[in-house]
């Protein structure tokens, strides 16, 4: 199961048109109808006001949003003081969707696919890091990877 964050949603629905790409949206489409691509009910709220045709377009699927448990609202919490957050004072990092969104992933050992911007040199804050670099903390341990990467492992071809 891949777990998706907005970032990736809406960064396909902006660079691979429907119009242009019918194949590619009748393949991610089936691959919701399986289950095999959800989204966190955070990330999902996330997707209609920059996207609003996005959003629409996911309305007529069988997307599953997974809403917060306490177990990931825990894991959440517990990411957040890894990361030396304290009290709400998010740096220019992560903010609190976002460590829902990786908690909801480690929570599903599922891949996480986002389209938020990878650190090759991690800030000095931790609070400064991006999704990516979080995942890849020791204690949190998700695999994160892009859009294109997603479509480059399933081996599809439209």
């Amino acid at each position: 199961m891949l777990v998706f964050d907005a970032s990736s949603i809406i960064y396909a629905w902006d660079n691979y048109p429907v119009e242009q790409f019918p194949g590619l949206w009748d393949w991610i489409g089936d691959q919701i109808d399986r289950n095999l691509i959800q989204i966190p009910s955070v990330a999902y709220t996330e997707i209609a006001h920059p996207s609003p045709d996005c959003a629409a377009w996911l309305e007529t699927r069988s997307l599953i949003r997974i809403a917060m448990t306490n177990n990931i609202l825990l894991d959440a919490l517990r990411i957040k003081i890894l990361l030396h957050i304290v009290d709400d004072k998010y740096g220019a990092g992560v903010g609190e969707n976002d460590l829902f969104i990786i908690a909801t992933a480690r929570a599903h050992r599922a891949i996480l696919v986002s389209d938020e911007r990878m650190q090759p040199d991690l800030p000095k804050l931790m609070p400064n890091y991006k999704i990516p670099a979080v995942c890849k903390m020791e204690g949190v341990n998700v695999e994160c990877i892009n859009f294109l990467e997603f479509i480059k492992r399933s081996g599809a071809v439209f």
